[in-house]
């Protein structure tokens, strides 16, 4: 018995892949679940009516859901070249910080719509840069983009936390650490009156439609493929590897400052060191589970932010720990790593 690559992939082997490893890791996490003396089918119920059952938890839903579009965006640009950037988590607060710097001190009493898009585009600027050096390291020196996106992670945050008790310290905080907010009339609007939800699940959704359109209809997006599929054989073919690669590093670093600056515009105002649950590390299992698509980006994040919005209600209702949302997590990237790869590949004598 041996593994052998398919010579051609299914449409539908490849749609049902995503949901088999969902399914799947419910089943494996449902097992869990059991063990803590509750019925599954009573935790999922309650996990569920915890994240859709109101308005409230609805629009916290798709408040959570909104960086873990762009994050997952950015996770799956880079990924489908290659580029292996696990720095979102970096590239998110850097683009959250310059925001909230820029927004205080910059462009205080600016015009609004003109204030916000420079704001976010400062954000995608950060994040961009951000990434641009692991990329020069892998390009010039032959250093694994891994190791060095993800150490960068820590020196962000840092770095953050190095700002917020210094430069940009929050004088009317009363001591706690955040930085200065940002103007309220530079915040991004409400998507429902007297909620979180605001425009930037707009952003993110137009995000996503971008990303669509510049894989599927643009050059660039097939040489990204290329790059992904075999550097090599997109070099003989002309692809110019370098320029193509610093073209995905300023995509996706961008997607993951973009996230970052939403994320500080619309939801808090303000930065701290525990903006982040993890949306950066979160977005490469949302992008894992979409098989890098687009437009399964935008459904993964919506599962993704109704296992952990749900998780909490679950957890008062049942008594499970609420940190079984990252045990699914952790089952659901397992399983379609499994599933991918018998997408791609099939069991042969």
């Amino acid at each position: 018995m041996r593994l052998e690559r398919r010579s051609h992939v299914p449409l539908a082997l490849a749609a049902t892949t995503p949901l088999a490893a969902v399914a799947a890791a419910l089943v494996l996490a449902g097992a869990f679940i059991a063990l803590a003396g509750v019925s599954p089918l009573t935790a999922y119920a309650e996990m569920l009516r915890g994240a859709l059952g109101s308005r409230l938890s609805l629009t916290e839903m798709l408040t959570r859901a909104t960086p873990l579009m762009l994050t997952g965006l950015a996770a799956a640009v880079a990924f489908r070249a290659r580029v292996w950037n696990i720095g979102a988590e970096g590239q998110f607060y850097a683009g959250a910080l310059l925001a909230a710097w820029a927004g205080h001190s910059l462009l205080a009493g600016w015009p609004a719509p003109l204030a916000i898009a420079l704001l976010m585009l400062g954000g995608m600027v950060a994040g961009a840069l951000l990434l641009l050096g692991p990329l020069a390291l892998r390009l010039g020196f032959g250093v694994d983009e891994v190791v060095t996106t993800l150490l960068l992670n820590f020196v962000v945050v840092l770095f953050v936390g190095l700002m917020i008790e210094g430069p940009l310290k929050d004088p009317m905080a009363f001591g706690w650490p955040q930085s200065v907010p940002v103007p309220g009339d530079l915040r991004l609007p409400d998507l429902v009156p007297r909620s979180r939800l605001h425009v930037g699940l707009l952003v993110a959704l137009a995000a996503a439609a971008v990303v669509w359109l510049i894989n599927a209809r643009t050059v660039w997006g097939r040489e990204m493929k290329a790059a992904g599929l075999s550097p090599r054989a997109a070099a003989f073919a002309g692809v110019s590897l370098p320029r193509t690669l610093v073209g995905v590093a300023l995509l996706s670093g961008g997607l993951a400052g973009l996230a970052g600056a939403v994320e500080v515009l619309g939801s808090t105002g303000y930065v701290t060191t525990t903006l982040s649950p993890g949306f950066g590390y979160a977005g490469i299992v949302v992008a894992m589970l979409a098989a890098l698509h687009p437009a399964g980006v935008v459904a993964a994040a919506v599962f993704v932010a109704t296992i952990f919005v749900g998780a909490d209600a679950m957890s008062r209702a049942t008594g499970v720990p609420s940190f079984i949302a990252d045990v699914i997590m952790a089952l659901a990237l397992l399983s379609m790593l499994v599933a991918l790869l018998f997408t791609t590949h099939r069991i042969a004598r």
